[in-house]
């Protein structure tokens, strides 16, 4: 998601307020709060994803630390040569690469930091998702209440488009609302 999304702006907030004009005049009471409800449900479904996601890319990442530790220390106890022989017979001692593998506490840190936030990330995003998925049903039940909605929504657009179009004809900027 990008953080352009938090960013306040006094178009978002002339939206609002007709978002919000459109909602008290064209809906009933109880389709309002059915409006409330499905949002509550997606945002709880996206919060349970993303401490979902989270747990499960610590997890992860400590899973993969500890088979990181074992891997070096497995190498640390295992014989390795200490010179190759050519086929001309000349001989060159091997370097020692053991300090260049252990696992380190920079390391472990971007691992727990870049697993838990792509945990995070994916686990918010598919709880974003299930949550939409599931307010949009509840909200399809009642046929006459959905048709209350989307005849409220399409009648904000209109005033959206409205708007915008009075604002291109006295000469103002383009700026795209929906």
């Amino acid at each position: 998601m990008s953080l352009a999304a938090f960013r306040k702006s006094e178009q978002q907030d002339e939206l609002a307020r007709l978002a919000s004009k459109h909602i008290q005049s064209d809906l009933e009471p109880s389709d309002r709060d059915a409006l409330r409800r499905a949002t509550a449900r997606v945002a709880t479904s996206a919060v349970v994803g993303s401490l979902v996601g989270l747990g499960l890319g610590l997890y992860a990442s400590i899973r993969l630390r500890r088979v990181r530790t074992e891997m070096f220390a497995a190498f640390r106890a295992s014989e390795r040569p200490s010179f190759v022989v050519f086929p001309n017979g000349r001989q060159e001692a091997v370097p020692d690469v053991t300090h260049l593998m252990c696992p380190t506490a920079l390391g472990d840190f971007a691992t727990y930091f870049f697993f838990g936030l792509g945990g995070t990330v994916l686990g918010g995003e598919l709880g974003l998702f299930a949550g939409t998925w599931s307010a949009t049903r509840g909200l399809g039940k009642d046929p006459a209440r959905r048709e209350r909605i989307e005849n409220a929504y399409r009648l904000m657009r209109l005033d959206v488009l409205r708007k915008e179009t009075a604002r291109l004809e006295g000469g103002g900027g383009a700026t795209l609302y929906v």
